[in-house]
């Protein structure tokens, strides 16, 4: 082919050959766009799909994050509440403490005071007692002074019934046992055995009487025993 028909067909086709060198390059500029679209697409469409190993570990790190900070704040509260529970308690051992103190301290001055009051009462049930002896024991000595030979028989006597009734105001009593009577050993106290007609192990004798103030035995009587034949 000659130089002028290659000029022709480059006139028919209208386009230079730098214009067609551009074109290819365009060609080849597009390809490339396209497939960058495409993978941008699948990019999108595999995100959209399913999450990465990466993006699963970091939602299970948030949650637990978010878990473990409830819980923490949970345990805080439930700490603050302990703590002025344990400041309640400790002030309300400390006023129980304090009330008990004093509670022991009362009770230890009641006590006293009534340790002091029954020795009081003592004293004075002592003091009454031998003010209504004294006149006996003055009457046993007037007996005593009267002159030689005279008989004191009477006054004695006297003096005996007065005491006795100063012991029965006390409501002290007399143990004074009937011979034949079986021996109590919380209110009789064997001094001998003795040959009688009481039956064996009674009572032969009263040696001295006994007394007793209500259930309590003040003194035992002395008694004689019937030996055993």
């Amino acid at each position: 082919m000659s130089e002028d028909d290659a000029e022709a067909i480059e006139f028919e086709d209208g386009r230079s050959g730098s214009e067609t060198d551009a074109d290819a390059s365009g060609g080849e500029t597009a390809d490339a766009a396209d497939r960058s679209a495409d993978a941008g697409t699948r990019d999108e469409v595999d995100a959209d799909a399913e999450p990465t190993l990466a993006d699963r570990v970091a939602d299970l790190d948030a949650e637990g994050a978010a878990e473990l900070a409830e819980a923490v704040a949970e345990l805080e509260e439930r700490v603050a509440e302990l703590e002025a529970k344990t400041d309640e308690q400790a002030a309300e051992i400390e006023d129980l403490t304090d009330r008990l103190k004093r509670k022991q301290a009362d009770f230890q001055n009641y006590k006293q005071r009534a340790k002091r009051k029954q020795e009081s009462i003592k004293e004075r049930a002592a003091e009454d007692l031998i003010e209504r002896i004294l006149p006996v024991r003055d009457n046993l000595q007037r007996a005593l002074e009267q002159e030689e030979g005279a008989d004191i028989r009477p006054g004695v006597e006297s003096t005996l019934e007065e005491f006795d009734r100063v012991l029965e105001d006390e409501n002290v009593e007399p143990i004074e046992p009937d011979p034949g009577t079986e021996v109590d050993p919380t209110r009789h106290q064997v001094m001998l055995r003795v040959d009688s007609d009481q039956p064996a192990g009674t009572i032969a004798e009263v040696f001295q009487p006994g007394y007793e103030l209500g259930e309590s035995v003040i003194r035992e009587a002395q008694v004689t025993v019937s030996d055993e034949e």
